[in-house]
């Protein structure tokens, strides 16, 4: 690794769109890449993707999409079949590339989901670069405001780092893949990731906040007016929601319904400040929801969900058990082996065969060609499957 801590110190910065031009020629003739964003979903109302970077075995670039504006000659290299795009915990990263410039990711490696598949336990980038290169990655910049021009030395260091180190973990993480026959597994989850995309708000917004299922009539009503005067707030202010009101002071209100001020005060998270900049306007949105007419209150959608059969029921509890010693056997986290929505999908369905197992949504081909035989002796015991 000494090669690659001074490979780490250097990098290129990416600022204009020929000069980018030139770095998608250049990683068009790899084999492999290192991929990874940072964004500025804490600071500002609409998250972007802020800086791109990119290592290859002998260099590292930082590509700043805000001044280049057009990134699309990265389509081709990001989106090739020929290149692996080595990533850690892509998920997000994934659905923000598409989400910002259309680029989709067609042959990814994620070394998150590869430690897992592992059996590793600490599975995070800085872990994973300590445990196996004795490497500390400083974290300190995990939370900042990306979008902010220009960066400082520190923010750029620390930007390549997590890029620079990828493809040596790359291939020790796929020698153990292949050394275990895990590799087609990776790949399998890896395909899934790629086709992430970033979801559009649709609804009521109280749809996609967390412990509005509880409220009903008025209180829930009043909740969509307060999400709904957030929102408006946050866009004007170019902040995130969570940092105009908390969903929890928003909650409190709904169900407490305040009249003025002085009952304002007494929610937490309402301050003195908030309260004399919006106490009004959230008395205000408090009032109309009041006035709605019974008829025209929101409802929260509930999925009706039928209860399990006592079948049901027994068979989950032999596929916990079995699922116990079954991921002591492989070096599996239980979670990662056989979640427990799995399970309860294969306990209601109670599939008689392997290939019946391919009906159940969300089950793996590696899942059903590791376990399945074994799985459906535990519930079939007097079948030979």
């Amino acid at each position: 690794m000494t090669d690659n801590l001074q490979h780490s110190q250097f990098f290129t910065m990416v600022t204009e769109g020929a000069v980018l031009k030139e770095v998608a020629d250049l990683i068009s003739k790899e084999t492999e890449i290192a991929v990874d964003l940072e964004m500025d979903s804490l600071h500002h109302y609409q998250e972007k993707v802020c800086l791109i970077q990119i290592s290859t075995r002998h260099r590292n670039w930082l590509i700043d999409p805000l001044s280049i504006g057009d990134i699309s000659v990265l389509s081709g290299p990001l989106g090739s079949e020929n290149i692996r795009i080595v990533m850690h915990g892509a998920d997000y990263d994934v659905r923000s590339l598409y989400r910002d410039y259309s680029i989709a990711i067609n042959n990814m490696f994620d070394t998150m989901i590869a430690s897992r598949l592992l059996g590793v336990t600490e599975f995070g980038l800085a872990a994973l670069l300590k445990a196996r290169f004795d490497i500390e990655l400083d974290k300190k910049f995990q939370k900042a405001d990306w979008s902010k021009r220009p960066l400082s030395a520190e923010m750029c260091a620390y930007a390549v780092s997590d890029t620079a180190y990828l493809l040596d973990l790359y291939d020790q993480l796929r020698d153990e893949l292949i050394q275990k026959g895990r590799l087609g597994w990776l790949e399998e989850e890896c395909r899934l990731v790629s086709q992430a995309r970033a979801s559009e708000k649709d609804g009521p917004l109280f749809l996609a906040c967390k412990g509005a299922g509880k409220l009903k009539g008025y209180a829930l009503a009043i909740l969509e007016a307060l999400l709904q005067l957030r929102e408006c707030l946050a866009r004007e202010t170019d902040r995130p929601t969570f940092k105009v009101f908390s969903v929890e002071t928003l909650m409190e209100i709904a169900e407490r319904k305040p009249r003025n001020k002085m009952e304002l005060s007494s929610i937490k998270g309402m301050t003195p400040s908030l309260i004399q900049k919006h106490g009004d306007k959230l008395l205000n949105a408090v009032s109309i929801a009041l006035s709605m007419h019974e008829d025209g209150l929101p409802v929260y959608p509930r999925q009706k969900r039928e209860e399990p059969s006592d079948g049901a029921k027994e068979r989950l509890k032999i596929l916990k058990s079995w699922r116990q010693q079954a991921s002591k056997n492989v070096g599996l986290d239980a979670g990662v082996m056989a979640p427990n929505w799995l399970l309860e999908g294969i306990a209601e369905a109670n599939p008689a065969s392997v290939d019946g197992l391919a009906s159940i949504a969300g089950m793996r081909e590696w899942q059903r060609e590791l376990y399945g035989v074994s799985l459906l002796k535990e519930l079939w015991p007097a079948q030979n499957c």
